[in-house]
């Protein structure tokens, strides 16, 4: 069996993904992250090294090509930024029609909305809502979500992969339609591309890795790597914004005196025009909100699993290599050592005396982990959900229908997500 380590308190998780990051960088040989990418995925491979590092430093360079390239409306700052907006406009349009048939429950076209950002991100493209290779995307997103929420005994004791297990069926079949549904797009690409336009992160992963400096080393990323990496980043956009963006939705219903404070915020600030990515360093409270919304939820609630890389020490406690930790982020989210009564939602708690975000305490909030194995998407995602909460705001008003008693216990997976609710929604005026 595959020994493990549960990693609990901000100290013991700073030292194993910050002071001591080499030492625990690795990927356990999991059964179920074999499936993906073939096992060579930058999220969840375990050959970690030099190849593994440039992986990592191609993507990241992508990204932030992809956020400085010209957006084509005038409006926005850059093409990221255009594609965001453009869906969180879509979304309350939809919320609109939605709505005149009374409440509905959200999730599905946040869903949509999601999968939309990201798949103009990573193929410059998006989709109707009642397209069908768009729908399937969406429902391989639900598999996603069962495929990683069922335990797969397999991945902790080798000898039961050889069995036909159904956990390890349902991960087999939704890996292999995901894998294929990314080669084709990515191979689209590569007949397609000019490197004179940047179209998405599928481009900029080409670009990056084609660039050849004369005063350095050249590194590329083979073509395999790079439907990888466009892998990662697809896969990474689906369910875990979706679940943030419903816990957002239902914190914002059954706290409407908080919601009322992001409006009043969001009309002295930012008033009649669309919501920008720069306006994220004005709107105090509102980044105090989805801050408080993170700890809160921990729709996260635990790192993929580390591995250790080498014989280790950890608080005096011997860790032999090829160990599974666990960084337990849900515990440190709802610390009473770290946080004021860490179960009572309260958004003013990231705000020091001038009304302005207390940093150092966004700081201590853990949803993307840190240090050499952190998100690459941390900043993609938290822009994404200031545009789509703002942009929402600024023109509707959400509440939960009259007879409905809220539940804000979560449904328990690889992301924790809120029970079924309704909501309704009115335009402002």
């Amino acid at each position: 069996m595959v020994p493990v380590v549960v990693v609990n308190g901000l100290d013991a998780v700073r030292h194993v993904l910050l002071r001591d990051g080499e030492s625990f960088a690795g990927r356990p040989n999991m059964h179920t992250f074999s499936f993906f990418a073939n096992g060579e995925s930058l999220s969840f491979s375990v050959k970690f090294g030099e190849s593994w590092k440039l992986q990592k430093k191609v993507a990241a360079k992508a990204l932030r090509s992809l956020a400085k390239s010209e957006a084509k409306s005038s409006t926005c700052s850059c093409l990221l930024e255009e594609h965001v907006c453009a869906e969180a406009s879509e979304l309350v349009k939809t919320f609109l029609d939605l709505s005149k048939k009374g409440s509905f429950d959200p999730v599905a076209v946040t869903t949509c909305t999601v999968a939309n950002v990201v798949c103009a991100l990573c193929f410059g493209k998006r989709y109707s809502h009642s397209d069908e290779e768009f729908l399937s995307v969406i429902q391989m997103s639900h598999d996603l979500i069962k495929a990683s929420g069922v335990f797969n005994p397999a991945d902790f004791i080798p000898c039961l992969r050889y069995l036909p297990l159904p956990a390890a069926k349902i991960a087999r079949a939704f890996y292999g339609k995901f894998n294929n549904f990314v080669a084709k797009h990515v191979e689209d690409h590569y007949v397609t591309y000019d490197k004179n336009v940047l179209r998405d992160i599928t481009d900029a992963l080409i670009n990056v890795s084609n660039e050849k400096k004369a005063d350095e080393k050249i590194v590329t990323l083979s073509n395999e790597k790079i439907l990888i990496t466009v892998n990662d980043i697809f896969g990474a956009g689906f369910a875990t914004l979706s679940s943030c963006l419903q816990w957002i939705f239902l914190y914002l219903i059954n706290n409407p005196e908080i919601q009322m404070k992001i409006q009043e915020e969001i009309d002295g600030k930012i008033g009649l025009r669309p919501p920008k990515f720069e306006d994220r360093k004005d709107l105090h409270y509102t980044e105090a909100f989805i801050n408080e919304v993170f700890r809160h939820s921990s729709f996260i609630p635990f790192t993929i699993p580390h591995c250790t890389t080498k014989d280790t020490v950890l608080n005096g406690y011997y860790i032999p290599q090829n160990t599974c930790i666990f960084v337990n982020m849900y515990q440190v989210n709802h610390d009473e050592n770290l946080w004021v009564d860490p179960d009572v939602f309260k958004p003013q708690r990231f705000l020091n005396e001038n009304g302005e975000l207390n940093k150092n305490l966004v700081e201590k909030v853990l949803i993307f982990g840190m240090g050499l194995r952190k998100c690459l998407g941390e900043e993609v995602a938290h822009n994404e959900i200031f545009i789509i909460l703002t942009t929402i705001l600024q023109q509707l008003r959400l509440e939960k229908p009259l007879e409905d008693q809220l539940d804000i216990t979560p449904v328990y997976g690889l992301s924790m997500t809120p029970k079924p609710y309704r909501i309704c929604v009115s335009q402002r005026t």
